[in-house]
């Protein structure tokens, strides 16, 4: 067979493998059910309307323009065949490839939660950030048309999960709500709750963060539930395992993810989290010449008394281009070397100047302006080309200065394009269907 990569994922860790075999010239075939990559630690931006979907996704034909030896091929894959090394799409076409690099990210799990999946809006696309954000603004612009107090839940909030998603979003909604009612848009603020089975905010951070996201979110109006889990979700409410209910509209839920469907169907008994393990080097064991990245994998932390890495977008661009210099080291007839995670810290915005940053291998912490502007730095610099950073630039400083968020929330509500280079496709061609997330394909990583 010739010499060949099939990537199953078109996410963080799909394209920085890609673009590490193309700069080798490397024939490889980038397989993904959509056109772009998207920036997950964002989308959550998107949804609550301070950025753009266009910021936080770049079409794949101008991520690879330069690279011509990169085949990219959107489609539905039907299954996937570790074994053989080969892709089925949905379409019928098979392909195949000397390497397969399992890229395919990751899915919501809504552990059986009765309703989750039906109910519960989860932000892993770019898709279900667009569905929230519609979904937010025709509740607020409800509200805002109904003279007096909403009804109970109509912009009510909870969101389930406390890492960094989670307080996130938490804060971005409570801040929202906070400038509609202080300007007198809505009668009364919506309501903005966020539950956690932990004891804590932040699980991944110090003691400090912990104490400092919750201070900062009660300070903003939000409620915080920990140590209690979701029972149920239905359309108005949601219940507790701890026999509480909160009537609401709107569940956010960053409650938990799992590999996609495809990943735990394609051969290997799947892991924790339904996701592949892996060995030191990236590969999958019993399987020659398939490697496993970013969040579809369970990669060893180096310590073997450690958990796997975390689902970080840090990880998935690292392991996709650790799995290419394997790939290459193979084809040159070299042995290959052990994933080496280059831990940088971690971040989480929680409000308007105020963040949380722990860095470097004693995680020193930096939190308040100084981790909210770094924050704005880092993520800026992680988005696909300066278009990208130059608007979220603006409109982050927009935001800022602008605490009137009732001017955001009427325009976003008018039909969105996304601009791909020279054309221009309306934000429908992202597929809206509620089962997206869940459906037999990749999701990018």
């Amino acid at each position: 067979m010739a010499q060949s990569v099939l990537i199953l994922g078109g996410g963080l860790a799909g394209v920085a493998c890609a673009h590490r075999l193309g700069d080798e010239g490397l024939p490889v075939t980038l397989v993904d059910r959509n056109d772009y990559q998207q920036f997950q630690p964002l989308l959550y931006q998107v949804a609550s309307s301070q950025l753009p979907a266009e910021d936080v996704a770049r079409p794949h034909r101008t991520i690879f323009k330069d690279y011509p030896m990169v085949t990219v091929v959107t489609a539905d894959v039907a299954a996937a065949n570790l074994g053989e090394r080969s892709l089925v799409l949905s379409d019928g076409r098979t392909l195949t490839g000397s390497h397969v690099v399992m890229a395919a990210g990751a899915r919501p799990n809504f552990f059986g939660v009765p309703g989750a999946e039906q109910h519960a809006f989860p932000l892993y696309s770019v898709a279900d950030a667009e569905r929230l954000r519609r979904h937010l603004q025709q509740s607020l612009q409800q509200a805002m048309s109904t003279k007096g107090p909403p009804e109970p839940g109509m912009v009510d909030v909870v969101v389930v999960g406390g890492g960094p998603t989670g307080v996130e979003t938490t804060g971005a909604l409570a801040e929202l709500m906070h400038a509609l009612s202080s300007t007198g848009q809505l009668a009364e603020p919506g309501r903005i709750t966020i539950v956690d089975r932990g004891p804590a905010l932040l699980g991944q951070f110090s003691n400090k963060a912990h104490d400092y996201a919750m201070r900062k979110l009660t300070k903003d109006g939000a409620d915080v539930k920990l140590e209690t889990g979701v029972a149920a979700v239905h359309p108005d409410h949601v219940e507790f395992d701890d026999g509480s209910k909160i009537a609401a509209r709107t569940v956010v839920w960053g409650g938990g993810e799992s590999a996609s469907i495809i990943a735990q169907a394609a051969g290997p008994v799947p892991g924790r989290g339904g996701r592949l393990d892996v060995l030191p080097d990236l590969t999958v064991d019993g399987f020659p010449g398939v490697y496993a990245v970013g969040d579809v994998a369970n990669i060893p932390s180096g310590d073997e008394d450690s958990a796997p890495l975390p689902q970080l977008g840090s990880v998935a661009q690292q392991s996709g281009r650790w799995a290419a210099e394997n790939i290459l080291r193979e084809l040159r007839g070299e042995p290959t070397k052990p994933f080496a995670y280059k831990d940088k810290g971690i971040m989480a915005m929680i409000g308007r100047n105020a963040a949380v940053a722990e860095v470097g291998k004693h995680r020193h912490q930096v939190k308040g302006p100084v981790a909210f502007a770094a924050w704005l730095g880092v993520h800026a610099m992680l988005l696909s080309g300066a278009h990208s950073k130059t608007d979220a630039f603006l409109s982050w400083a927009w935001d800022y200065f602008d605490r009137d968020h009732a001017a955001t929330v009427e325009a976003a509500s008018e039909p969105r394009r996304i601009a791909w280079g020279e054309d221009e496709q309306d934000v429908p061609h992202i597929s809206l269907d509620r089962s997206a997330a869940t459906a037999a394909g990749p999701a990018t990583a």
